[in-house]
């Protein structure tokens, strides 16, 4: 692995360390005496640290060892957990993110305001520490003295770098510099048995092999973790050595600086006992290592160590679901080819193959597709900062967690989110003294929930707070002339106003709203992804806005049907049946925009008039019903030309603002289609029997 390779390993897994962190810190206060979270609050905290050393990131390793201090007293109970602490760990954390991000974004230097930030924090945590670990190096490892050597257990760690680690950019010293950060080396030697003849020797080439004993770590897996990055490109073994320290034993001049980080305690030397070693070996080119040991519980292998995880650049990732999109286009047109020739070989042939590209297609969505737990599990904090800068006692209750949806969505329904998270806890929940006197409980509930209908995801974001002014709302959206007073509008509608741009009925501006900004970029980001949001509310009772969204933007199962010369594909999900137009609603025209099906009243839509098409209709016509959550449409079309894979497309801006039309895709023809956005046209039909409604009732009253 390359320098530059596992150095981005770090950042992606110390950022997934402190997510732990901060979840860890959050449960915590509901549970502060739950040692599980608090021992993996210090491993995190360790981890970060230790890699950090790795790389010579000394910011980091400054920093975070002062907050592992802090968090190794509360491991061993000589601190309390609480609110105060915990508020300054959620800091620290949010501080050692940023030097995490400066190494991302800028080599890894820290700028002055982080410094200072830095300092300041250091301080916060001084009340916490020990006078010991006020005065103390940033050396984590245990100090040897004649009080504590009896007993202590020491480890015999040998090392063969590969001979490719220096190209890959690895310095292999630097390993040996953090074993003696973290623990203390007792004796080193060197073999020099793979050096090669002078003039044989490579400059660019590692032939470094030697062999410690180290003594103050606490179990084999540390050591084992500090080789990492060099796993694949080192031979590596490792014993416990049960031993007696006897007196100091100074290194070989040229390696006595290796424990450069550490205090510069004296080394001692181990006397070995008598008891048998049971060894632990990564062999890199020989997986079947060690045989002696191989019957003992205590030994494992890199070889009988099932892989579970991999780590894959999105971009790779984006790249597979690209190949697959054309993948299916390409099939397609094979299929097509295959009819026009009426081969029948050949047509049983592209339905095999068009069989595996479906199995392909859903594998490789299945590798884009993530549960949207990690990303409600983020908003725990944001509810804990708020609320307690509103002061306001609010908690998050999260539903739905295993949903899965694409992780491009994930990735970008986070600050839509946040956006109403935020309302929820400022213009939603009460003051404590208001709820109180409505009969509610103190504490505030805002509950974010997800789960599958139609082909889409739902994401809810709900309170219990007091819910919305419709009256008021219209007041306001009359003074802004948003609406007009003859406007007949349902308290739905009334709600759904909050998402006009500019549009605030808060009566002061505050750090969190009341600027009018918010809530129509909510709705410009969701309806960029292809998606719809809706709100409901009762006053006194709470709100929950509703957010709707495809589970993935590159592949979809699609129905093909035509208008006329025109091609569109209605996503398969939001089929429910079809059905052959009646000669009734035929005669009718357009005089009648609704039909009977089974007994119940559906409106309809005729897409040639939707979208101005040229031509008389056939004399066959035929309906397809969709539905949007619990509204249905009757989409009325020419033909039916059966299910298709679809890959999505984009509209370019022209087309952008088009309403009813979601993306575009390409059939094996080579013709484009099309994708209609059902959500779209059945707000555009229910709005349209609403203004119908409205004229006819003013035609009524005059």
């Amino acid at each position: 692995m390359s320098m530059e390779l596992a150095l981005q390993t770090y950042i992606a897994e110390s950022r997934g360390l402190l997510q732990e962190m901060e979840d860890a810190l959050l449960s915590l206060e509901r549970s502060p005496s739950d040692q599980h979270l608090i021992d993996a609050l210090f491993r995190a905290a360790h981890t970060i640290k230790g890699s950090a050393g790795l790389f010579g990131l000394d910011a980091i390793v400054d920093f975070t060892h002062v907050v592992e201090n802090v968090l190794d007293r509360l491991r061993e109970g000589k601190l309390s957990i609480g609110k105060p602490l915990i508020g300054i760990m959620l800091t620290c954390a949010d501080h050692m993110a940023s030097l995490i991000d400066s190494v991302a974004d800028r080599d890894g230097v820290v700028e002055t305001s982080q410094v200072e930030e830095g300092q300041r924090l250091l301080e916060q945590l001084q009340p916490y520490l020990d006078e010991t670990a006020l005065n103390e190096s940033h050396s984590t490892h245990t100090e040897l003295t004649e009080e504590n050597r009896a007993g202590i257990t020491c480890w015999k760690v040998c090392v063969q770098f590969g001979q490719d680690v220096l190209r890959n950019g690895m310095d292999p010293l630097s390993f040996i510099r953090y074993l003696g950060s973290i623990g203390q080396i007792v004796d080193i030697q060197v073999d020099a048995e793979q050096l090669p003849a002078f003039e044989q020797m490579d400059p660019e080439s590692c032939y470094l092999s030697m062999k410690m004993e180290i003594a103050g770590i606490e179990d084999e897996k540390t050591i084992e973790d500090a080789f990492e990055f060099v796993r694949d490109d080192c031979k590596l073994s490792i014993e416990p050595l049960h031993t007696n320290l006897a007196s100091p034993k100074e290194l070989p001049g040229e390696l006595a600086g290796l424990d450069a980080s550490g205090p510069k305690s004296a080394p001692v030397q181990a006397t070995i006992s008598d008891e048998p070693a049971v060894s632990r070996t990564i062999d890199s080119d020989d997986p079947v290592a060690d045989e002696s040991a191989g019957n003992d519980p205590r030994r494992k292998t890199s070889a009988n160590k099932p892989t579970r995880f991999i780590r894959v650049n999105a971009e790779k990732l984006d790249e597979l679901i690209n190949l697959v999109g054309e993948l299916v286009i390409a099939g397609a047109s094979g299929a097509l080819l295959a009819r026009q020739f009426g081969n029948t070989a050949l047509q049983e042939a592209s339905a095999a193959i068009n069989n595996y590209i479906e199995h392909i297609r859903e594998g490789a969505l299945g590798l884009r597709m993530v549960e949207i737990g990690e990303t409600f599990k983020r908003f725990q904090r944001v509810v804990r900062d708020v609320s307690q800068e509103l002061g306001k006692d609010i908690t998050l209750e999260i539903r739905g967690a295993d949903t899965e949806l694409d992780k491009t969505v994930v990735e970008q329904i986070g600050d839509p989110l946040t956006h109403l998270v935020r309302n929820a806890i400022d213009h939603g929940i009460e003051p404590e003294e208001v709820r109180r006197a409505r009969g509610k409980p103190a504490q505030g509930v805002v509950m974010l929930n997800a789960y599958h209908d139609s082909g889409n995801i739902v994401i809810e974001v709900s309170d219990d707070g007091g819910g919305l002014n419709a009256e008021k709302i219209r007041k306001k959206a009359l003074e802004r002339g948003i609406i007009k007073p003859t406007d007949a509008l349902s308290d739905r509608e009334i709600y759904n106003l909050i998402f006009e741009a500019g549009f605030s009925t808060a009566e002061s501006v505050t750090n969190l709203s009341g600027r009018g900004v918010g809530m129509d970029v909510v709705r410009r980001n969701i309806e960029a992804l292809r998606g719809s949001v809706d709100l409901d509310s009762e006053e006194g009772v709470g709100t929950t806005v509703r957010v709707r969204l495809p589970l993935t933007l590159a592949i979809i199962d699609g129905f093909l049907v035509s208008v006329g010369e025109s091609s569109y594909v209605v996503p398969l999900d939001a089929v429910l049946e079809c059905m052959e137009i009646s000669s009734e609603i035929k005669e009718a025209g357009s005089e009648r925009s609704y039909f009977n099906l089974r007994g119940e009243v559906l409106p309809f839509m005729r897409l040639r008039e939707q979208f101005g098409i040229l031509g008389k209709p056939g004399r066959r016509e035929n309906i397809v019903v969709v539905h949007s959550g619990e509204h249905k449409l009757g989409l009325v079309v020419d033909e039916l030309l059966g299910e298709f894979q679809t890959v999505i497309k984009p509209l370019g801006k022209i087309f952008s603002n088009v309403k009813g039309i979601s993306g575009s895709t390409i059939l094996g023809s080579g013709d484009v289609a099309l994708i209609l956005d059902v959500p779209s046209l059945v707000a555009l039909a229910i709005e349209g029997e609403r203004h119908h409604e409205s004229l006819h009732l003013s035609a009524e009253r005059h």
